[in-house]
């Protein structure tokens, strides 16, 4: 069904969430506060508002996508009255007290209110597997979701709006983990060594049939977190650490920075001189949680 979509605020996502809209049907009406964004737009079928008041009277769900939370504040405070009974869907990338303190402006004005994450980039938008993660009540997702998927996948997190900024830094923290740890092996195994210098391509061939294991271990470790339990089965710290080390010297070997594997080495170290050996690596959880400093 074509929905009465608002998109305000046209930087490189918001243009792109906008164009989305455009292309999936609804009428979208655009606003930025600086002129001239929405040329693209309009050609394609978007209706461009000389304000944001203009604009949020030309839709049902206001998708906001501003540069700060400061900057939501100051372009929704006017305009309370107009989105009582509206849907404010804020797409602002921000931190779980400001998407609290949005939602109880929100909650306080009669204004239907969602907090979201957008996981692509701009281009990946309109995409049906790019991720995009939303908080705040069920049955206010569960209305707007069918719109929402002109944007990707949407995902609802749970009732409390400050969810979906904390599965974003928790998710961001495991891209750079996993890319740090990518570019640690194409270091290693693209290095001279007997066997010639590796491709990147080629290792990352190998690697993502690879991440298949590491995703298993992930969903068989899950459970050992929620329950604080950490059954070793075959597969212990100790053993873990006997690996790292050998990971650490082929580092050395090959004149790769050991910087990662010398964190793995202090984490497992750690735990193993708790008494914790046998256990499984998602023990280590316990060490990350808190600071020894």
């Amino acid at each position: 069904m074509r929905a009465k979509v608002t998109v305000l605020g046209l930087g490189p996502m918001g243009a792109a969430l906008a164009g989305a809209f455009v292309d999936a049907g609804h009428r979208t009406t655009v606003w930025n506060r600086s002129p001239g964004k929405a040329g693209d737009l309009t050609a394609r079928g978007a209706a461009e508002s000389a304000s944001a008041a203009e604009a949020v009277a030309g839709g049902t769900l206001v998708v906001v996508c501003l540069a700060t939370y400061e900057a939501v504040h100051e372009v929704l405070g006017p305009l309370a009255g107009a989105l009582t009974g509206r849907t404010v869907v804020n797409l602002t990338s921000g931190s779980p007290p400001q998407a609290h303190t949005a939602a109880g402006w929100a909650e306080s004005r009669a204004v239907d209110y969602l907090d979201g994450v957008i996981m692509a980039t701009p281009a990946g938008i309109g995409d049906p597997d790019s991720l995009l993660l939303f908080s705040g009540p069920r049955a206010v997702f569960d209305r707007v979701r069918g719109t929402l998927t002109a944007l990707g996948d949407p995902v609802h997190l749970g009732a409390d709006t400050a969810l979906s900024s904390v599965y974003d830094t928790a998710l961001l923290g495991l891209m750079w983990g996993t890319l740090t740890g990518w570019l640690h092996g194409v270091a290693l195994i693209g290095a001279d060594g007997p066997g010639g210098r590796v491709t990147a391509t080629a290792y990352t061939d190998v690697a993502d049939r690879w991440m298949r294991t590491v995703r298993a271990f992930m969903r068989a470790y899950a459970p050992h977190v929620d329950s604080g339990d950490y059954p070793g089965g075959e597969f212990t710290l100790r053993l873990h650490a006997m690996t790292i080390d050998i990971l650490a010297h082929a580092s050395q070997l090959r004149g790769v920075s050991q910087a990662l594997p010398e964190l793995f080495r202090d984490l497992t170290g750690r735990a193993i001189a708790d008494g914790h050996g046998d256990d499984s690596y998602a023990r280590l959880v316990e060490y990350l949680r808190s600071d020894p400093a």
